[in-house]
């Protein structure tokens, strides 16, 4: 039995953070605006407005490239509490609509409206979130329509900004087969480059190569590649809050750098104290797990991550600990000062008793502050 038809939206804000500074400081409206980091510290680009994609500025460019290309720039610092609060905005609009909602980041989100479309037209329920959207916040929201997560992701990002594209039921195949074969998830850039040097360009293309081909290219993950690149997706919309780590994290008064031995000193104090939270929280979940991260933000607001995995799996302390300062330790630099710091464990198995194996499991994403 075929499974029944879903109507599945992405929706994606437009330029979220520098729409955020042009809502809020009229006088930005129609400027190119570059939110991010200073050049002369090695910030990049965490959203640039419409007016300076025009010049080729694109997000996680380094700004000093950024102000190169669109020297008419205006470099605006973030703001993630005033983008948190945006983003939640919007958010209740969705659970409006469906509680089947999937939050991917602070601008975007799939929403499962089959339930709901069993009144209304899907289409018109996508329009009324824009129009709600516009009205409520000011903002403008990008909205792809399709049976599955793979076609309406792809349709968001069609008509951007403020678009509306919806691929019918039956057509995704059609919808997908003219397109650049780098638009499919799952295909990144290295893999696309591969494709494209053996003549496979467009999703369509990559359609008609056989299963084993799939294999070949793809490991694991050709089967699912297989089917998105023809138009099957049931993967379903994970309501479910549930990710693959937990983590703690505190952002500082004062930037801190890691200079002098009190500063270091300073630092590895926060690492053990965050390490502490994360460990203590594993044995009452009985997870064990292989993967420590360090999340760090420095002065310009650059954020990155770094991580290790370890021989075994672990819920100690004492390991965490060491592993997350090492792995912090090696990005001390005298021109850099932190503003956040962050732990994380993942790569999760339950931990064993005396007569049992370990397993995979999927754990709850927690930001213990």
């Amino acid at each position: 039995m075929l499974p029944p038809v879903r109507h599945i939206i992405h929706a994606d804000l437009d330029a979220f953070y520098a729409a955020v500074e042009q809502l809020d400081n009229p006088e930005l409206r129609g400027l190119p605006v570059l939110v991010g980091g200073r050049p002369e510290g090695r910030g990049v680009v965490a959203t640039a407005s419409y007016e300076a994609r025009r010049f080729g500025v694109h997000s996680a460019m380094p700004m000093a490239t950024a102000v190169r290309q669109c020297p008419d720039g205006i470099i605006v610092r973030p703001r993630f509490d005033r983008y948190r609060e945006m983003s939640g905005l919007v958010m209740d609009i969705f659970r409006d609509v469906t509680e089947v909602i999937q939050p991917v980041s602070l601008d975007e989100a799939y929403l499962d409206v089959t339930e709901a479309a069993a009144n209304r037209s899907p289409i018109a329920i996508a329009i009324d979130i824009k129009e709600r959207v516009s009205a409520e916040t000011g903002l403008t929201v990008s909205v792809g329509l399709g049976s599955g997560k793979t076609v309406a992701k792809i349709a968001s990002d069609l008509q951007k900004p403020d678009g509306l594209v919806v691929v019918p039921t039956g057509q995704e195949a059609d919808f997908l087969a003219p397109l650049a074969v780098g638009k499919l998830v799952g295909v990144g850039p290295k893999s696309a480059a591969r494709l494209h040097d053996e003549g496979v360009d467009t999703i369509g293309q990559l359609a008609t190569m056989p299963e084993a081909w799939f294999a070949r290219h793809f490991g694991k993950r050709g089967d699912s590649i297989r089917d998105r690149a023809r138009g099957i997706d049931h993967d379903p919309v994970q309501t479910s809050r549930e990710a693959k780590s937990i983590s703690a994290e505190t952002t500082f008064a004062e930037d801190l750098p890691g200079n002098s031995e009190d500063e270091r000193a300073e630092l590895r104090a926060i690492v053990e104290r965050l390490s502490g939270r994360v460990a203590r929280s594993l044995p009452g979940k009985g997870l064990v797990g292989r993967t420590v991260t360090v999340k760090l933000r420095l002065s310009d607001f650059t954020t990155f991550t770094r991580q290790t995995t370890l021989p075994s799996p672990t819920d100690d302390e004492a390991a965490i600990v060491a592993t997350a300062w090492m792995l912090l330790e090696r990005e001390l630099a005298p021109d850099r000062a932190f503003r956040l710091l962050g732990v994380g464990v993942s790569g999760f198995t339950q931990k064993e008793g005396p007569d049992e194996t370990p397993e995979p499991v999927v754990a709850q994403q927690r930001l213990i502050l």
